[in-house]
């Protein structure tokens, strides 16, 4: 089967099966419905500013001609904040109202504890982007976990940075497994931080881990 996938760049017609998958892994193996019921605002959320804004740092993991992993990058960190924050955001917000997402029931309750972690400080973190500018979103479909596709995509796209004279990047996970892969992958632990927004549905804490890598 290895020898069957191939990791290319993003093309647009990546782009359906990127926010599918985007959504399914989204709560990692749980319904995501559970906690945010509008996959077009959550696939716009997680993969929108990569795809639509910087495609040239996006790749897919084929398999017979099917998409089964992506990562999806920035080179600078900074911008894509700006971008997301003062261009993205404002529409979503919009497009929620439109879409009356605000008044579905799971969707509410988990914006709501959103909010309470956003007040709490929860999801405030330093900033490593002078050293790290660059950051990578990456996911691998259910059936393919565990194929080396992970260490493939990291590899292609630490290639690319490297090409295009990027120094380093830098990324933030809450799932244990992905911190023992980056760790394997020779990134350093460069935060660790609770979080207790989802406490109400998965019934304890998580840790925030922020990851970085020279290039």
């Amino acid at each position: 089967m290895k020898e069957r996938i191939i990791i290319r760049k993003f093309l647009e017609r990546d782009r359906k099966d990127v926010r599918r998958i985007a959504c399914e892994t989204a709560f990692w193996g749980s319904s995501r419905y559970e906690f945010f019921e509008d996959d077009e605002i959550l696939a716009d959320l997680l993969t929108l500013y990569y795809t639509d804004y910087e495609p040239d740092y996006c790749f897919v993991a084929t398999y017979n001609n099917s998409v089964i992993g992506y990562l999806i990058g920035a080179k600078n960190v900074q911008v894509m904040n700006r971008v997301f924050y003062f261009r993205i955001i404002p529409k979503l917000s919009l497009k929620s109202i439109y879409r009356g997402l605000i008044f579905k029931k799971n969707t509410g309750v988990f914006l709501f504890h959103c909010l309470i972690g956003l007040f709490k400080g929860e999801f405030s973190t330093a900033d490593f982007s002078l050293e790290y500018p660059a950051t990578l979103h990456i996911n691998i479909d259910k059936d393919f976990h565990s194929s080396g596709i992970g260490r493939k995509l990291i590899d292609k796209y630490l290639g690319f940075l490297k090409e295009v004279k990027v120094k380093g990047v830098h990324l933030g996970t809450t799932s244990e497994g992905a911190r023992g892969f980056f760790t394997r992958m020779g990134f350093k632990l460069l935060l660790t931080k609770k979080r207790t927004y989802l406490r109400y549905k998965i019934g304890k804490e998580q840790v925030f881990y922020v990851f970085g890598k020279e290039v």
